[in-house]
């Protein structure tokens, strides 16, 4: 039987899931916001899910060894966008597409920014969400376009707020399913399908904006410049410290193994 496999919509994943149709008596794939890839995997309606990296505290899971969606650095599509110096920040409306991101801006404002907020959920409505709040949490490719200006806010990157705290990159999502699930084979293919999209990024951001040149150019430079596809060591380390950090501000489960398919 095919490994149904659940893929996020927004851009930065599809270089991971652009060439699983090579495969097609292997993977059939679907496309959701972060947060509904999870809740799939967590129902057994997919077999193997793109899932937000604090999912996989709340299952037992292996990840599919290096791959993942990644920054060293600035994001660009994971950001703050606030009012007021964010030493003032009093609300924050988050966009509550992703739980990583929800327990990334908590652990932030506990331990980097030293701000205590009022945390409102929200729909993914930029305007609305810096008209309610002293800042809103936005993911995604609604950060990714946003103009702060014109919404009368400062944009602060929160991969770059991450590094600049712990000096270690920050894992926003991998391949994650049951035991099992997948086989050495299988992860050779997403291992060779992530290569593939990473060599043809332009065919990449064309498939996903089509007759848009703008966007396409934009698209193309943050896959290259801000995102990393890589899920060695030093990731794994700063995914490990994110989940104890966010398991202490009682945004996360505790702390679990990390485990990979091909472990013993």
């Amino acid at each position: 039987m095919p490994v149904r496999v659940g893929s996020v919509s927004y851009l930065n994943a599809r270089p991971l899931a652009h060439h699983l149709n090579r495969w097609p008596s292997r993977f059939t794939v679907r496309y959701d916001v972060p947060s509904r890839c999870a809740a799939l995997l967590h129902e057994g309606a997919i077999d193997l899910g793109l899932i937000p990296s604090i999912e996989y505290l709340s299952g037992d899971y292996r990840i599919v060894p290096d791959i993942g969606v990644v920054s060293d650095g600035p994001v660009a599509s994971v950001a703050l966008f606030t009012r007021v110096p964010v030493a003032n920040v009093r609300s924050i409306a988050l966009d509550t597409s992703s739980r990583t991101s929800t327990a990334l801006i908590r652990v932030l404002c506990a331990r980097h920014f030293d701000v205590q907020p009022e945390f409102v959920a929200h729909d993914p409505d930029v305007e609305a969400m810096v008209r309610r709040c002293d800042a809103a949490l936005v993911i995604g490719d609604r950060a990714l376009f946003a103009d702060a200006a014109a919404l009368g806010a400062d944009k602060i990157d929160l991969g770059a707020e991450w590094l600049a705290m712990t000096g270690l990159p920050f894992v926003y999502a991998f391949w994650a399913g049951p035991p099992g699930v997948v086989d050495d084979e299988d992860v050779a293919r997403l291992q060779e399908a992530r290569d593939a999209g990473v060599r043809d990024i332009d065919e990449v951001v064309a498939a996903f904006f089509p007759g848009d040149p703008d966007r396409q150019h934009i698209g193309a430079c943050y896959l290259r410049e801000n995102i990393r596809f890589g899920l060695r060591d030093r990731e794994l380390q700063g995914f490990e410290l994110f989940a104890r950090l966010a398991s202490e501000v009682e945004a996360a489960p505790g702390p679990r193994r990390t485990r990979l398919y091909g472990d013993p």
